[in-house]
């Protein structure tokens, strides 16, 4: 939205926080409104649970975290919660490193979804103890297949056997994913 594409460091946005908090603040207060209504409508809709994605998360700094990921993020679950409370919401603050458990407990969220970077067993031992986790297999490993992908998945399930688990990739499925591996996959979960 500020720099007319996507960057891989969001730096046209936090240097707009820099320098016209207030500008961006505005900007925030508009794209959370819009989002409660988005996933109230979806809800309406039939879903029955949304997600949040929170995209540039991992690029905030400390206090920016709290501030921009966060602070928004526990606006928008206890606004839906407020219409739809039989509706559980899962976050997805990608790239956020260590704070998934600040963002887990701060937010809300009935699910904290976890990108491919994060290690498992710290996330089945700070996250999932309070909350569901979602994730997080790599998914280039839908494009690889193999023996890598029956290990990685394997791996994913037990990690996150102690608690409550939403097996998923650690962000989206590649266009160049073999569709045969994702059966594989399937069929490895299943197994």
């Amino acid at each position: 939205m500020i720099a007319g594409r996507g960057t891989p460091d969001q730096a046209p946005a936090r240097g707009l926080i820099y320098r016209d908090p207030a500008t961006f603040d505005a900007l925030i207060d508009r794209i959370t409104e819009a989002t409660i209504l988005y996933l109230g409508r979806q809800i309406e809709a039939g879903a029955e649970i949304v997600k949040l994605f929170d995209s540039w998360a991992g690029a905030l700094p400390g206090p920016l975290f709290a501030r921009y990921s966060i602070a928004p993020a526990r606006r928008i679950v206890e606004a839906l919660r407020a219409t739809h409370p039989m509706v559980p919401v899962i976050g997805f603050p990608r790239g956020a490193g260590g704070n998934y458990a600040a963002f887990a407990a701060a937010t809300g969220v009935e699910c904290c979804a976890l990108d491919a970077a994060v290690d498992p067993a710290w996330a089945a031992a700070e996250i999932q103890p309070k909350t569901c986790v979602q994730g997080n297999l790599d998914p280039l490993l839908l494009v690889a297949g193999g023996p890598a992908l029956d290990a990685a998945t394997r791996a994913c399930v037990a990690a996150f056997s102690a608690g409550p688990h939403v097996f998923n990739l650690g962000h989206g499925i590649t266009p160049d994913a073999d569709p045969a591996n994702v059966d594989r996959m399937l069929a490895t979960i299943r197994g």
